[in-house]
C-alpha cells in the first residue's frame, strides 16, 4: 500500500514538473519574441530646407549638416544619424561632426513604417545595411543585429518593431532584435489589423499566403508563431473589432464559400456566399442562395437564411421577406413589438436610446430613457449625444442647438454647426453668415466669440484666435492669460491700437506694436511676426532673426526655429524651410 502511494506521488510530481516546464518554455518563447519600441521625447535634430537643398539643424537652429543634398532623413531625431542622398542619388550616413559612418557597407538606409499614424515614421532603433548584395540589420551604434542574409528588409504594415524579410523568394518576419518571428516560407505576409488602446497593433497576428497551382492560398499564424489555420483558404479576414486577446475569430473562404473559425475550430461551415460581423449586436449576418439570416458569436444559427434582406440599425435587426411586412428582431432572434419604420440605438451603456422614425422618406430623431419612456420627442432631423444629460439637435430648418434630457433648450437652435470639444466639456458653435465662432462652457455660458476664428490645442488649453484677438481657455472653461499658458516665456504677445508687439512679465514693451499678427514664443525660443501678409521670426530677446518674407498659407500659426518655419509634408514628415 505504501509502495502504491509512493508511485502515485512520483507520478504527480512528474506531472507537476512537466506542466511547469511546459509553461516555462511557453513563457520563454513569448519573451524571446518580445521587443521594446523606443520613445523619443527630446528632439535634438531637424531636417532643414535651404532653397532646393536639404541639410540638418539642431534645436538651437545651428547648421549641423550643410544643406546641399537632394534629400535628408533623420530616422530618430534624438540621435546623431543623418541619411543624406546626393543629387547623383548616392546615399551616405553622417553624424553631427560631419563624419561618414558605416563606410564598410555597400549601403545603409532607414526603414519607413507602413500604415501607422505617428509623428516619427521610421524605425527608431535599427537601420538596414547591404553587404555582398544582401541585407542585414544594425543598430545606431553600428552593431550588427543580423548577418547580411536577406534579399530585402521592409517594414511590416501596422506593426512597428517587426520587419518583413525575404530569402530566395520567400518572405518571413523578424523583429528589431533580429529574432525570427516567422520563417521565410511564404509569398505573402500581412498583419491582421487587430488593435487595442493598450497595445496598439502589437498583438496582431499574421495572415500568410503561399502560391499554388490553383492560385494563392492563405493561412494564419498567431503572435506566438503558432499556426492556427493552415494555408488552404482562398481568403482569410480576422474579425479585428472583436476585442478578445484570448480568442481569434476569422471569416474564411474555400472555393468561394465562407465560414467562421474561432481559433482553429470551424464553428460555422464554409457554405455561405457572404458573412459580415455586426459589432453592436455581436452577431454574424450570413447569406446563402441570396437569402439572409444570422448567427451568434459562437456560430449558432439564430435565424435561418430565409429573408431577402437583413439590415441592422442600432440594437435591432430588420428582416425583410420578398413580400409582407418587415420583422423587427433582437439579437436573440425574438420578435420586437416595434414598427418597421422605427429603429433604436443605445448610448451611454443603455442610459439613453436614440429613436429614429422614418416618415415619408424623412428620418426624425427623438430620445428615450433606459425604461423606454420618451423624453425628447421625435421632432428633430438629427440628434447626437453631447455629454452628461445633453444632446446636440437639428431642427427642420437645418439649424442646430443643445437640449437637455427634458427637451429644454440650453443653446438656442440658431447655429449652422455645433460640436463638443473632447479635451474639455466645451461646445463650439458656428454661424456661417459672418463666420462667427462661439465657445460655451459646460454651464452653457458664453466664454468667447470671434469672427473668422481658428482653433487649436496648446498643451492643456484651447486656443481660439483671429488676426486681432486671442483667447486661451482651460479645461474648466475659463479664459486664462498667455502668461498662465506659457509661464516660462520671457516675452508675451500683446495688442495695442490694432497692432501686435511683445511685452515682458512686468508689461514693459520689448517689441514695438507694428505687426498685423504674431505668435507666442514656442519651445525653441522663437515667435512669428507677420506684416503685410508675410511672416518672419524673432528670438526670446525680441531681436529679429528673419524679417517678414514668407507667404505661409493656412489659418494655423507657423512654428519657427531660427529663420526657418516648420512644414508638415505628407504622412507625418516634418522639416523646417526658408523657401
Amino acid at each position: 500500500m505504501k509502495k502504491n502511494k509512493v508511485i502515485i506521488i512520483a507520478i504527480l510530481v512528474a506531472i507537476i514538473i512537466g506542466v511547469s516546464v511546459f509553461f516555462i518554455m511557453q513563457n520563454s518563447k513569448i519573451a524571446s519574441r518580445d521587443y521594446n519600441i523606443e520613445k523619443v521625447e527630446d528632439y535634438k535634430y531637424f531636417v532643414v530646407q535651404d532653397g532646393e537643398n536639404f541639410g540638418v539643424i539642431d534645436k538651437e537652429a545651428q547648421i549641423i549638416v550643410e544643406p546641399k543634398y537632394q534629400n535628408v532623413v533623420i530616422p530618430n531625431p534624438s540621435k546623431s544619424i543623418f541619411i543624406c542622398t546626393s543629387k547623383e542619388n548616392k546615399t551616405k550616413v553622417l553624424n553631427e561632426q560631419g563624419e561618414e559612418l558605416f563606410k564598410d557597407y555597400e549601403e545603409v538606409n532607414y526603414i519607413k513604417l507602413k500604415n501607422l499614424a505617428s509623428n516619427l515614421i521610421y524605425e527608431k532603433s535599427v537601420l538596414k545595411y547591404k553587404k555582398d548584395g544582401k541585407y542585414g540589420l544594425i543598430d545606431y551604434s553600428g552593431k550588427e543585429i543580423t548577418k547580411p542574409i536577406y534579399g530585402s528588409i521592409d517594414a511590416l504594415e501596422y506593426k512597428e518593431g517587426e520587419l518583413v524579410v525575404e530569402q530566395e523568394g520567400k518572405f518571413g518576419v523578424i523583429n528589431i532584435n533580429g529574432v525570427t518571428l516567422l520563417e521565410p516560407q511564404y509569398e505573402i505576409i500581412k498583419a491582421d489589423g487587430y488593435y487595442t488602446e493598450k497595445d496598439g497593433y502589437k498583438k496582431a497576428g499574421y495572415i500568410v499566403g503561399i502560391k499554388t497551382k490553383e492560385g494563392f492560398r492563405y493561412g494564419y499564424v498567431d503572435l506566438k508563431g503558432d499556426t492556427i489555420l493552415n494555408t488552404e483558404f482562398n481568403d482569410i479576414l480576422r474579425v479585428s473589432n472583436i476585442n478578445d486577446d484570448k480568442n481569434i475569430y476569422f471569416i474564411a473562404s474555400k472555393n468561394g464559400q465562407y465560414g467562421i473559425y474561432k481559433n482553429n475550430s470551424n464553428i460555422l461551415n464554409t457554405e455561405y456566399q457572404s458573412i459580415d460581423y455586426n459589432q453592436i449586436n455581436n452577431i454574424f449576418i450570413i447569406e446563402k442562395s441570396r437569402k439572409f439570416g444570422f448567427s451568434d458569436i459562437n456560430g449558432k444559427i439564430i435565424v435561418e437564411t430565409k429573408f431577402a434582406q437583413i439590415d441592422t440599425i442600432g440594437k435591432y435587426i430588420y428582416a425583410r421577406p420578398k413580400q409582407g411586412e418587415t420583422e423587427v428582431l433582437d439579437a436573440n432572434g425574438k420578435k420586437v413589438e416595434l414598427p418597421a419604420n422605427v429603429s433604436k440605438r443605445e448610448i451611454e451603456d443603455g442610459k439613453y436610446i436614440i429613436v429614429m422614425t422614418n416618415q415619408n422618406n424623412k428620418t426624425l430623431y427623438g430620445v428615450e430613457d433606459k425604461n423606454g419612456k420618451n423624453i425628447i420627442p421625435s421632432e428633430y432631423t438629427y440628434i447626437e449625444y453631447l455629454f452628461d444629460n445633453y444632446f446636440i439637435v437639428c431642427d427642420n430648418n437645418g439649424l442646430l442647438g443643445v437640449v437637455d434630457e427634458n427637451n429644454n433648450q440650453k443653446i438656442n437652435l440658431k447655429y449652422n454647426s455645433v460640436q463638443g470639444i473632447k479635451s474639455a466639456k466645451l461646445i463650439q458653435t458656428t454661424v456661417t453668415n459672418g463666420n462667427i465662432t462661439t465657445i460655451f462652457n459646460d454651464k452653457f455660458e458664453k466664454v468667447c466669440e470671434l469672427k473668422n476664428a481658428a482653433i487649436q490645442q496648446v498643451e492643456d488649453y484651447l486656443k481660439i484666435y483671429n488676426n486681432s484677438e486671442v483667447f486661451y481657455i482651460n479645461n474648466d472653461g475659463k479664459v486664462v492669460t498667455n502668461k498662465e499658458v506659457y509661464p516660462n516665456n520671457k516675452l508675451y504677445a500683446k495688442q495695442e491700437n490694432g497692432k501686435w508687439g511683445f511685452v515682458d512679465n512686468s508689461g514693459k514693451t520689448k517689441v514695438n506694436f507694428e505687426y498685423d499678427r504674431v505668435t507666442e514664443f514656442n519651445k525653441y525660443g522663437y515667435a512669428g511676426i507677420c506684416k503685410n501678409g508675410k511672416w518672419g521670426s524673432i528670438n526670446s530677446e525680441g531681436k529679429i532673426v528673419q524679417e517678414p518674407k514668407y507667404e505661409i498659407k493656412g489659418s494655423f500659426e507657423p512654428i519657427f526655429l531660427g529663420k526657418y518655419y516648420q512644414v508638415v509634408f505628407g504622412f507625418g514628415e516634418v522639416y523646417f524651410s526658408n523657401k
